[in-house]
């Protein structure tokens, strides 16, 4: 969506992760976007963001806004909009409510509940807006996103313990989570990038 934001006059801004994927892919995932998305997709092409290394602030009378790398989550570039006066936290992807969260080649389960625990959590956030869901409260999210790859690499961990091959890590048992959207869509993908995942570490 930048290249509307560009036309309206708006400066882009990302982190320099981010600004490196879309250099690396934007063409590519265009054109996919493109093929399915046919009419919808008229006019769009790649914009590049301005790109930022750990934060960028913007003040706007007693409103103080925090962009803000936090350390790696869902994908690479993640970002978080703190506002400190308000105890807001635009958390984008790095947290999910409503929705199972999807696990990507890149995504790398140790590291975000790392920096869910070291950095997202201690914003002490008293309102928290989703990449996907309402906005919620931090007890929700933790539940949705934190805990949710905990109890995942735990059932993963347990069943590659017991000499369990891939085939079979598809199936553990994810039914705490199974009333989420995209539950079927997602679950056994998750479990499979887990195993792998943890295979490695």
């Amino acid at each position: 969506g930048n290249s509307y934001w560009a036309e309206q006059g708006v400066k882009i801004v990302a982190h320099a992760d981010a600004v490196h994927e879309v250099e690396e892919s934007g063409d590519q995932v265009l054109q996919g976007m493109q093929r399915y998305n046919r009419d919808k997709a008229e006019g769009t092409s790649v914009v590049l963001a301005e790109p930022f290394d750990h934060e960028y602030v913007v003040e706007m009378g007693d409103i103080r806004i925090e962009a803000r790398n936090i350390g790696p989550a869902h994908s690479p570039g993640d970002i978080v909009v703190w506002l400190p006066n308000q105890s807001l936290v635009i958390a984008g992807d790095v947290a999910f409510h409503e929705r199972m969260l999807p696990i990507f080649e890149h995504t790398m389960t140790a590291d975000w509940i790392e920096t869910w625990d070291t950095a997202f959590e201690a914003l002490g956030a008293t309102y928290v807006i989703p990449g996907h869901g309402h906005p919620t409260n931090m007890d929700q999210v933790r539940r949705y996103t934190k805990d949710y790859l905990v109890y995942l690499r735990g059932k993963i961990g347990e069943h590659i313990d017991e000499g369990g091959e891939l085939i079979d890590a598809y199936y553990v048992d994810q039914t705490p989570y199974q009333h989420l959207d995209t539950y079927e869509e997602l679950a056994t993908k998750n479990a499979g990038r887990v195993f792998e995942q943890l295979e490695w570490e």
